[in-house]
């Protein structure tokens, strides 16, 4: 019997260009692996849908497919995206991202670590899904609490990086892996309401070996089984150095 809860719905979100790649291996796997298990899983891969990733007026038309804003308007983000949102008038690339992201009981954000973050088409993922009006703004419930918008949600980083895991620790040159990721542990999930969980990493990426690739594989798959039943993360500041 699995620890997790049957008949679930996740949302994986995947950002890797090679479809060969260690990334697409382990999306792979948790799609089968959680399926297998009893729960529905939607998938956005996001390069194989050559997603957007710039935030740009295209994103709030009206609807005639023209810009909500004027030539006359400058470009507000914030306010641009809240109105769109609450009128109904998003892209509809970012209407189908948002649509899975209330269907999900849970996220798990798949990639590999460029420059300390996220690949840049995940970010601009977050940036133009996680509008204003429907992940935060004065128009919704307020950030970290149970009424949050997208409290309830489970939300799982997996991250593979090149560098060596002691790398990523107390001792290490780059500092702690909790530090690094805290941008979207607390910026992004628990800001939203949703349960960020400790993450899952696989160090040493660029040339992991077979079977080193088959202990990832367990271990990944012994977090997966436990999406539902682990303690969420407590708030930790970064660490001062």
């Amino acid at each position: 019997m699995k620890e997790t809860d049957h008949g679930r719905k996740i949302l994986v979100v995947s950002a890797h260009p090679e479809s060969r790649s260690l990334n697409a291996a382990l999306t792979a796997f948790a799609v089968d692996h959680l399926r297998a298990a009893g729960h529905e899983v939607r998938v956005s891969d996001l390069y194989a849908m050559k997603w957007k990733a710039t935030v740009d007026a295209d994103d709030f038309p009206d609807s005639d497919g023209v810009r909500l804003l004027g030539a006359d308007r400058r470009l507000h983000v914030m306010d641009a995206s809240e109105e769109a949102t609450l009128s109904g008038r998003l892209a509809p690339d970012i209407v189908a991202e948002q649509d899975k992201l209330r269907w999900s009981d849970a996220v798990i954000l798949q990639f590999p670590m460029w420059w300390f973050s996220a690949p840049a088409i995940l970010k601009g993922w977050i940036d133009r899904v996680f509008t204003s009006g429907f992940a935060y703004g004065p128009k919704v419930p307020p950030p970290y609490g149970e009424g949050a918008p997208l409290s309830g949600r489970r939300a799982l980083l997996s991250v593979t990086y090149g560098a060596r895991e002691r790398s990523f620790s107390d001792q290490g040159i780059h500092g702690r892996i909790e530090d690094i990721l805290h941008p979207l542990q607390h910026g992004l999930f628990r800001f939203t309401g949703m349960a960020p969980l400790r993450p899952f990493t696989v160090p040493e990426a660029n040339a992991l070996p077979t079977e080193a690739f088959a202990a990832a594989r367990e271990a990944y798959g012994r977090r997966l089984d436990a999406l539902f039943t682990s303690e969420p993360v407590p708030f930790e500041a970064p660490a001062r150095y």
